[in-house]
């Protein structure tokens, strides 16, 4: 559940950041770009639960699987709404945003855990 929360922080910090690039940095605007991204991390989190059930996949390959959903369900959203496939620009910032986002924060937690005694 931790995790889940810490990525759903991250998808709004993703959104805010879009927004604050883009203008519209009322609370309807942030939801709006945040809540495709964010229903992505929630069937993210469910299929990477399913696919490492008893793997012991490790927080950055189930990290990888929430990103890669979440950018793959949040541009597809944003494809239905907009009756149009998104710029190739916007695919690529998505895609990078968000994973510096959901991975950073993995990343960082193990650098921590790793120098703690």
């Amino acid at each position: 559940m931790k995790t889940l929360m810490t990525d759903i922080i991250a998808v709004l910090v993703f959104a805010v950041l879009a927004r604050a690039a883009h203008g519209g940095l009322g609370l309807a605007q942030i939801a709006d770009t945040f809540w495709p991204f964010a229903i992505g991390s929630l069937v993210g989190t469910g299929i990477a639960t399913v696919a490492l059930r008893g793997a012991g996949g490790g927080a950055i390959r189930y990290g990888v699987i929430v990103w890669l959903v979440t950018v793959l369900t949040g541009l597809a959203i944003w494809a239905a709404r907009h009756a149009a496939v998104p710029h190739i620009s916007f695919i690529i910032v998505a895609t990078t945003m968000s994973g510096l986002l959901l991975l950073g924060w993995r990343a960082a937690g193990r650098l921590v855990a790793r120098r703690r005694p």
